[in-house]
């Protein structure tokens, strides 16, 4: 009852800043990579918000996870810190965020599949790199703390938005 209660408090506080964001979008993209406990491969994409602040990003994005005998679908909420370097285009970043994985969990014969649904907070550290046609190259890693992945490496795309 209080995994659902809290489940529910997310959502109520998350949806509302997912709408906006859509309408408000910068860039988007597909990810990809790896996750670690459990071991799958990671597929999705995000949208950006940027200037919520200065140098900070609002990201949604969603995940589809396979293998280790589990599906997961991630719906997470991050927020990145961006950095200026002198003298580089590349641009690191700090962030942090809420997940909500919905996880369909493959059980051998004669047991029948069980499902749950798992929240956590992600750490997360990466770079943007700029490329020749306007779009931006990413990759990040992003440690999980409570019971989601403990571990994301991804890499991806942002696409502006036409405007």
């Amino acid at each position: 009852m209080l995994r659902k209660l809290a489940l529910a408090l997310v959502a109520g506080l998350v949806l509302p800043a997912a709408v906006h964001a859509a309408a408000v979008a910068e860039s988007f993209g597909p990810r990809f990579g790896f996750s670690v406990d459990p071991d799958q491969l990671v597929l999705g994409g995000q949208m950006t918000v940027a200037d919520l602040a200065p140098d900070v990003s609002f990201v949604p994005n969603v995940e589809l996870g396979f293998g280790d005998h589990n599906t997961i679908i991630a719906l997470n909420m991050d927020f990145h810190y961006q950095f200026d370097l002198k003298e580089s285009d590349w641009s690191p970043y700090l962030g942090f965020g809420v997940g909500v994985d919905f996880v369909s969990i493959d059980q051998p014969a004669p047991f029948e599949d069980t499902s749950e649904t798992n929240v956590g907070g992600n750490f997360i550290f990466g770079v943007n790199v700029p490329t020749h046609s306007g779009s931006k190259f990413f990759t990040e890693a992003s440690l999980g703390l409570g019971d989601i992945p403990s571990m994301r490496v991804v890499a991806g795309w942002n696409f502006p938005m036409g405007r």
